[in-house]
């Protein structure tokens, strides 16, 4: 079976909790009205806040829409105060785990022994890992190639076998005047998915790209990647459909 075109959206801590409700059932909706989604070429995942996901769980019954954390605790259970564990996400039905995303490397220190540490918590209770990687500085695409694939290694460093789904984001490029361009993205995407091939305790994996996402890039970066992670311009949710739509027809079903 051909692997789903992948669309994902982190709504990050953006939406209060009456403004997520209403977001979580316009975007319920579209996914019943969309025939790519109920038959499995195309792959929708939300990511809300901790505080969202039960709701974003009821708003999703039904259909295939996967639910993701926006992090998750590198511990077992047990007494540490504040965490959320792998376990207890997974119990309730979430599906992805959201780690190593720039702003949790940038504003909260956490390193790539830190994320490989919630990489394996992740993949351990049957959670499948969002790994965020990206370069810091604008480079030459094969320098920056080099150093996403070193990203990818040291943050599975000691992981158990299973898939993940690799997010390429180049930092520098996050509110930037011009987006990085195709023969940037291209490459590093490409070798990206070289090294998951290379690992088969990593067959299934999914690369997909996640910087200034929006209509159109999904169609022009071809095969080079397996779908898109969305920001800030899916949080409308008329945005995400075309984005949907695009993948549907990339997909070659019927939106």
């Amino acid at each position: 079976m051909t692997a789903p075109v992948w669309v994902g959206v982190s709504l990050k801590t953006y939406f209060g909790h009456a403004r997520a409700l209403a977001w979580l059932d316009d975007v319920a909706g579209i996914a019943r009205e969309t025939p790519a989604i109920a038959s499995g070429a195309v792959r929708l995942v939300v990511v809300p806040t901790y505080l969202q996901i039960p709701a974003a769980l009821a708003a999703f019954a039904g259909t295939d829409v996967r639910v993701g954390a926006q992090d998750v605790s590198a511990h077992p259970s047990g007494a540490f105060t504040g965490e959320i564990t792998a376990a207890e996400l997974a119990e309730i039905g979430v599906a992805f785990a959201e780690i190593g995303h720039a702003e949790r490397r940038r504003l909260f220190g956490e390193t790539d022994a830190e994320t490989a540490a919630k990489a394996a918590a992740a993949l351990t209770a049957g959670l499948t890992p969002l790994l965020c990687l990206g370069e810091t500085e604008r480079t030459a695409p094969e320098i920056a190639a080099a150093t996403v694939v070193a990203q990818l290694h040291a943050d599975l460093e000691g992981a158990p076998a299973g898939a993940v789904t690799v997010a390429y984001e180049p930092v520098w490029a996050i509110g930037a005047e011009s987006p990085a361009s195709l023969a940037h993205i291209v490459p590093v995407a490409r070798a990206l998915r070289a090294a998951l091939d290379a690992l088969p305790e990593r067959a299934g994996s999914t690369v997909v790209y996640g910087g200034s996402a929006g209509p159109g890039l999904l169609t022009d970066l071809g095969g080079a990647v397996d779908g898109l992670f969305l920001g800030r311009f899916a949080h409308d949710p008329a945005q995400l459909r075309r984005v949907l739509d695009e993948a549907a027809a990339r997909a070659g079903v019927s939106a």
